[in-house]
């Protein structure tokens, strides 16, 4: 189905659990986005989109770095296979080709050096991240500089969905859980409400991934986007959750990596604000 049916199906769905009214204020929580998955041939993938690989840069962009050290490429999005479900998400001129940058600490490749820059910086320091956009027609593989860890490319599928926010995002704070909820549904309106959504993995639109693009983020540790300077999470829009990989992983004992950017830095295209927010445990 296209957005709008699914969109349309969904709210249907939610109706018939929730109510018109409830099901209305829960279905504006939905957001586009897209399960992503290891394509298992090339027909399937998402256009140019996948885990690891060289960068697709324009001839001339500067490698991004933290401290004079190379950030490794970590994915690439190709948002011009993904613009028709995505719609208003994305700027008016679209946003090509993503990639995503971020200092490797972690992996069997890492140089050591990165190990004390991650604790000059911590993982959700800006500067040990950068999203850089290209152009799909300009954009050429870049052969990055030493030190850099190159990960084997690994293609990806994307099933459009709606995602809706974590159960402890700020999302929902406020949400009118209607007249007849009590206290305990008012304090914990996610847990409520998905506690009246019988059989939700039939849902239409189901977006049911621990690797997610765009959509909402979800943390496992019942946490929320750490934001620098207490800004506002709700200002914000999810790029990218990857839960893990063979060959890369964030955190001591594990985490999911997220990246965020504000929503109107996102309407504009200016990339520069992309920041990382992951969930560590």
């Amino acid at each position: 189905m296209d957005p709008k049916s699914t969109l349309s199906a969904l709210r249907d769905f939610c109706a018939e659990r929730l109510g018109p009214e409830l099901a209305a204020r829960y279905v504006d929580l939905a957001r586009p986005g897209f399960a992503l998955t290891e394509a298992e041939d090339p027909g399937e993938a998402a256009g140019l989109s996948r885990f690891g690989g060289r960068a697709l840069l324009e001839p001339g962009t500067p490698w991004p770095a933290c401290d004079g050290f190379p950030l490794s490429l970590i994915a690439v999005l190709d948002t011009d296979a993904m613009a028709p479900w995505l719609g208003d998400v994305l700027p008016a001129s679209g946003a090509g080709l993503l990639n995503f940058f971020y200092l490797d600490a972690e992996s069997e490749q890492c140089d050591p050096a990165s190990y004390d820059l991650m604790l000059k910086h911590s993982h959700y320091d800006p500067e040990v991240s950068r999203v850089i956009p290209a152009r799909f027609t300009h954009a050429v593989e870049t052969e990055p500089p030493a030190r850099s860890s190159v990960f084997e490319p690994i293609p990806w599928a994307a099933a459009p969905g709606f995602a809706f926010p974590d159960t402890w995002d700020p999302a929902w704070d406020g949400f009118d859980v209607g007249p007849d909820a009590d206290d305990m549904a008012r304090a914990m309106p996610g847990s409520y409400v998905e506690g009246l959504l019988t059989e939700w993995s039939e849902r239409p639109g189901a977006l049911d991934s621990e690797d997610i693009a765009f959509g909402w983020s979800q943390f496992p540790t019942g946490s929320s986007p750490m934001l620098p300077s207490g800004e506002d999470p709700n200002r914000y829009h999810h790029l990218l959750q990857l839960s893990g990989q063979d060959e890369w992983y964030i955190g001591g004992d594990g985490g999911w990596m997220h990246w965020s950017i504000p929503t109107e830095a996102l309407r504009t295209g200016d990339f520069r604000r992309a920041i990382p927010t992951p969930d560590i445990w």
